[in-house]
C-alpha cells in the first residue's frame, strides 16, 4: 500500500477534521496529503459524516441526517452506491439505534430505499400495528424478499438433518411375525441360503416402516420481547420449514405477557411473522404451562424454548415447571438467542437453576440450528453436542 492510499484510508476513517494532522508536515502539504479525495471518496465521506459525526462524540448531539425524508432517502441510496451490502446492513442498523430514524419504515418510499435483512425485518414487525395502510404492502413485499432468501438458505440443511436423525427410526429392525417385510427381508439374507434345506436363513429381519404421520414432536416456544427480535425472525422460517416435513409435527407458540398459538399459520412464513407482537412484558411460567399442555408423549417430544431468561411472571413457578417438563422425559432445550449477532444479554441465574434442572441453556447461530435439531430429535446429549461445536453453555451454579 503506497503512502497516498494509506492517508485516504486514515481520512475515511477519523473525518474531515483530521485532515490537518495526516499531512506530512512540508508547506502546503495538508490539503494536498490529508485531504486529497475523489469525488466519490467525499460521497462516502459525507455519507459516514451524516451517521457518524465525530463533532458529536461524548456529547448529546447527534449526526446529520435531519428529520427530512427526501434527506433520509438521498442518503440510503448513497451508501447503497458507494459501500458493499454487508456494511450497508450495519450503517441501517447504526442509523435506526443512533438517529431514531423508525419513523423511516413508516414511509414507503423509504422502505424501497433500505437493503433488506433481518434487522430491518424485526423492526418492521415491531412497527407493525402502527404501519400506515399504505406502507403495509411495501413492508410485506420486503419481508418477502428477506423469508425467500432465508428460506433458500436454510431449508435444504434443515430438511437434511431432520430426515438424517429420523431415518433409522423409519426402519422396523425388530418386527413382529406381522410386520415383516418378507421381500426386503429375503433380498437382505440371500447370502445366508441353505442349499441342502432349499431356504434362507433370515438372520436379519426388516419390518415395514411405522405407520405413524409423525415420529416426533417439536414444539417451539419463542419469547416475543424486543430484545429477541431477530431470535423470533429466524424461528419464525426454521418452524415453517420444520412444518413442511411429515417426519415431524411442529406447533409454535410464541408469547409475551400473553400466548399466540401461531401454528396453523406454519404454511405462509410471512404471516406469522406478522402474527408476533414484538414488545411487552414476559411471562415464561405462563407460555411453558401452554406449551406443557401440548405434550402428548413426552419421550418423543422436543421442547425448544428461545428466551433470554428475564421472566416478569413467577419465577419460583417456572422453575418448578421447567423442572418437571424435564423429568417426564421431554429433549428440552432453552436457546438464549437464535441469531448471529453475538454474545446475548441473558439472566444468569434463571439460566444456571435451568441447568441444574437438566435443561442446557445457550445461544445458537441459525447455521448451526439444524445440527442443533438433528441431535435433538436423535436424543442425544445437548451438552456434549454444544460442547463439539464450542458452544459455552450454562452450567449449573455449585
Amino acid at each position: 500500500m503506497d503512502e497516498n492510499e494509506r492517508l485516504r484510508r486514515w481520512r475515511l476513517i477519523l473525518g474531515g477534521d483530521a485532515a490537518g494532522s495526516l499531512c506530512s508536515g512540508g508547506p502546503g502539504e495538508g490539503e494536498g496529503s490529508g485531504d486529497r479525495l475523489s469525488e466519490g471518496d467525499r460521497a462516502m465521506d459525507l455519507a459516514l459524516e451524516a451517521l457518524y459525526d465525530r463533532r458529536s462524540l461524548g456529547s448529546d448531539r447527534q449526526g446529520g441526517l435531519g428529520g427530512s425524508a427526501p434527506n433520509v432517502a438521498r442518503w440510503l441510496g448513497d451508501i447503497r452506491t458507494y459501500f458493499p451490502t454487508s456494511v450497508v446492513r450495519v450503517m441501517q442498523q447504526d442509523a435506526l439505534e443512533r438517529l431514531n430514524l423508525q419513523q423511516m419504515l413508516l414511509e414507503p418510499e423509504m422502505l424501497q430505499a433500505v437493503q433488506p435483512d433481518v434487522h430491518l425485518v424485526a423492526n418492521l414487525i415491531a412497527l407493525g400495528s402502527i404501519m400506515p395502510t399504505e406502507t403495509k404492502e411495501t413492508a410485506r413485499a420486503v419481508v418477502q424478499q428477506v423469508v425467500d432468501e432465508l428460506l433458500r438458505k436454510l431449508s435444504s440443511p434443515m430438511e437434511q438433518a431432520v430426515k438424517g436423525s429420523l431415518n433409522r427410526a423409519l426402519r422396523n429392525r425388530r418386527p413382529r411375525h406381522n410386520e415383516i417385510d418378507w421381500q426386503r427381508t429375503i433380498r437382505a439374507n440371500l447370502r445366508h441360503y441353505q442349499p441342502e434345506y432349499r431356504t434362507i436363513i433370515p438372520e436379519t429381519r426388516i419390518g415395514f416402516g411405522r405407520k405413524r404421520s409423525a415420529l416426533r414432536d417439536i414444539i417451539l416456544c419463542v419469547d416475543q420481547s424486543g430484545s429477541m427480535a431477530t431470535s423470533v425472525v429466524y424461528a419464525s422460517i426454521f418452524a415453517a420449514v420444520l412444518a413442511s416435513l411429515p417426519a415431524v409435527k411442529t406447533q409454535l407458540v410464541v408469547f409475551d405477557t400473553s400466548i399466540v398459538d401461531l401454528t396453523e399459520m406454519l404454511q405462509d412464513p410471512i404471516e406469522v411473522l406478522f402474527g408476533t407482537q414484538l414488545g411487552g412484558g414476559t411471562d415464561i411460567n405462563r407460555a411453558l404451562g401452554y406449551c406443557q399442555g401440548l405434550i402428548r408423549k413426552p419421550q418423543e417430544t422436543v421442547l425448544v424454548l428461545i428466551s433470554d431468561l428475564y421472566e416478569g411472571g413467577n419465577p419460583q413457578e417456572m422453575l418448578k415447571r421447567v423442572g418437571a417438563i424435564a423429568a417426564s422425559g421431554v429433549q428440552f432445550i432453552t436457546l438464549l438467542a437464535l441469531n448471529d449477532d453475538g454474545a446475548p444479554y441473558f439472566d444468569h441465574n434463571h439460566a444456571a437453576k435451568f441447568a441444574a434442572l437438566g435443561v442446557p441453556s445457550f445461544a445458537c447461530t441459525p447455521d448451526q440450528f439444524p445440527d442443533l435439531m438433528a441431535a435433538a430429535l436423535s436424543r442425544q446429549d445437548i451438552g456434549q453436542w454444544a460442547a463439539k461445536q464450542s458452544i459455552v453453555t450454562s452450567r449449573a451454579k455449585d
